[in-house]
């Protein structure tokens, strides 16, 4: 199954790499190849990177840093599921989790032509497998210091366990995806008004 990205921010479609539709688990980053291909797809990473990533670090070192992740992803699933309740004193052991894994990005500056003309831009230095781990950790930190908790909602489709971000106008969305669980549930409760009607 290919990732999903439909949740508005990177960090819940991060959250969206472990799903279980219709209580049946599925991985989507199971391996370190995975992972690297996840991060491209979120935009976290561009083409040249993700091959270099790849070549750098080899097939183990990246197999570690996908299992890495598979802990950061369920810490990060928790720690969301509790943040609109949690206190600041109970927000303190994962602030110090989340700060340990931005210690590992290291950014550099670059002049690149862009568009016929010249622009500074910064990017992610990816000397060290846990530096992947930071991009990720750099999307958890802008999601829970820019967003409003109470717009992280779980998709209310029968079985969907995927999350998003409701960027709508009235913040009353609620399905992952309008097209799937959206247009699943119209049909059930069509069929429903018919069995009800005969």
């Amino acid at each position: 199954m290919s990732p999903l990205f439909l949740a508005g921010h990177p960090a819940l479609d991060f959250l969206n790499t472990a799903l279980a539709p219709q209580g049946r688990p599925i991985e989507l980053i199971g391996n370190g190849g995975l992972l690297v291909d996840w991060l491209r797809g979120a935009k976290l990473l561009s083409e040249q990177e993700t091959l270099d990533v790849k070549r750098r670090f080899g097939v183990k070192a990246l197999d570690s840093a996908a299992r890495e992740a598979r802990v950061v992803r369920e810490w990060a699933r928790a720690w969301l599921a509790r943040w609109r309740m949690a206190s600041a004193e109970d927000k303190a052991e994962d602030l110090r989790f989340l700060n340990r894994l931005l210690a590992y990005e290291m950014r550099t500056r670059q002049v690149v032509v862009v568009d016929e003309g010249l622009r500074l831009v910064e990017r992610a230095r990816l000397e060290t497998p846990e530096a992947v781990l930071a991009l990720i950790a750099s999307q958890i930190a802008a999601l829970v210091t820019t967003e409003d908790p109470s717009l992280i909602k779980d998709c209310a489709g029968h079985g969907c366990t995927l999350w998003f971000l409701d960027r709508t106008k009235a913040h009353r969305r609620l399905f992952c995806s309008a097209a799937a669980c959206g247009n699943r549930a119209k049909v059930a409760a069509f069929r429903g008004r018919q069995r009800a009607a005969g």
